[in-house]
């Protein structure tokens, strides 16, 4: 069964288990004609083009209610702005459960802000799924059963990168800057372990730095003081922005290893200048919809359609964008696969039983597989560098294991 809305075509997901109950089931937030979701976005503060990502999912269940809804009960989202901030993403999180009576809480954004509820929404038993962040706290089924993050793992990503570098540069030396919180220790710790019994000979500089900084110009300053020939980024986007500039007008040119979180071209490469970004290197598991390679792939022809129908105000390049579409496009499967069962029990059990689940804008070779004793949704990803204005594959899709 197809239903097409503005430009959008909203596949049933064949791979999904069969779990639906015949007889209807309701927990608080679902009805015979709703079902309510909530999600937190940093609509304001430091980290505010990340919130392209609940824009995004605003307008996707807006054109799927316009298509019929899921099972013939339209979607209330209610995306409320926690700047990025931890106390008030509790705030306004024990609004969405506490008052407004949300059936779960889906794709809201950031590591320490979703850290500062999972335990929280773990004791309520209320769903807190395919949350826009790659951190292993929210890949862990034994102590947050409730809990889904969707992102590839940050410390998985960065193993990776690190084999990567020691692939292309013979003889490295490294200077690491990363954020202080969840994201940035997830990243440092998976690079040195992609390092190996080398990490500590090879590492030079290690400095990190606060999302509450106005500037990190400094740290760059001492990264390139150190002598190191690669560098190594771990952060969000305006501070991904801003280290990419620095190193540029310093005339440093190191082989320089960017996290994914901070590889958007809209979000970071362009306000940096794509002349200071020429070069750098990250990871990828979606497709570019602006590399002029996949203009005729069929997900990126319908996401362009997608957005230009719901978003035409919003540029494609904004990475924030993809990530709630994907994350939104899960959660209606899922729900349309709970069917009359609509209890949050029902929902984690088929969340977590995903089987090579193809989403829209995945690249080639790249799936979701979920277990109940497995959360991590996706560990392959393919690496890549920015050059002449868009990203360009670098080999085959690797796994990051």
């Amino acid at each position: 069964m197809r239903l097409t809305a503005a430009g959008l075509v909203f596949t049933v997901i064949a791979t999904l288990p069969t779990l639906a109950s015949a007889q209807k089931n309701y927990d608080e937030g679902a009805s015979d004609g709703e079902i309510k979701l909530g999600q937190t976005m940093p609509y304001s503060g430091p980290v505010s083009a990340a919130g392209a990502s609940g824009t995004a999912s605003t307008a996707y269940f807006d054109a799927l209610n316009k298509a019929g809804g899921i099972n013939g009960r339209k979607v209330k989202l209610l995306t409320l702005d926690d700047a990025y901030s931890p106390p008030k993403t509790v705030e306004v999180t024990r609004k969405l459960v506490e008052s407004d009576g949300v059936f779960l809480i889906y794709g809201s954004v950031g590591t320490p802000t979703n850290a500062a509820i999972q335990r929280y929404m773990n004791s309520k038993k209320v769903p807190q799924l395919f949350l826009a962040t790659g951190a292993s706290r929210f890949k862990d089924p034994k102590t947050s059963p409730w809990t889904l993050g969707l992102l590839p793992g940050y410390d998985t990503e960065a193993r990776a990168l690190a084999r990567y570098v020691l692939k292309t540069v013979p003889e490295p030396k490294i200077a690491m800057l990363v954020q202080n919180d969840d994201l940035g220790k997830d990243f440092a710790a998976g690079f040195k372990a992609g390092l190996g019994d080398k990490a500590q000979s090879l590492i030079v500089s290690q400095q990190s730095f606060e999302v509450s900084d106005p500037t990190i110009s400094s740290q760059v300053v001492t990264a390139k003081a150190s002598g190191a020939n690669v560098f190594f980024f771990a952060g969000t986007q305006k501070f991904g922005a801003m280290q990419i500039r620095t190193r540029h007008e310093l005339g440093w040119k190191p082989l320089h290893v960017i996290c994914s979180t901070s590889s958007g071209v809209e979000a970071v490469l362009k306000p940096a200048g794509f002349e200071a970004a020429e070069g750098v290197v990250s990871t990828a598991y979606v497709k570019d919809p602006t590399n002029p390679a996949v203009q005729n792939d069929e997900d990126v022809k319908q996401y362009l359609d997608w957005l230009k129908t719901n978003l035409p105000q919003r540029d494609a390049r904004e990475g924030g964008l993809i990530v709630g579409y994907i994350a939104s496009y899960l959660t209606a499967q899922v729900l349309k696969e709970a069917g009359d069962d609509l209890t949050r029990a029902n929902v984690m059990k088929i969340a977590t039983n995903l089987k090579n689940v193809r989403a829209p804008m995945l690249l080639p070779g790249i799936a979701f597989n979920t277990s109940p004793t497995n959360y991590a949704m996706i560990d392959q990803f393919q690496i890549q560098q920015f050059r002449n204005g868009a990203w360009t594959n670098v080999g085959d899709v690797i796994s990051g294991e």
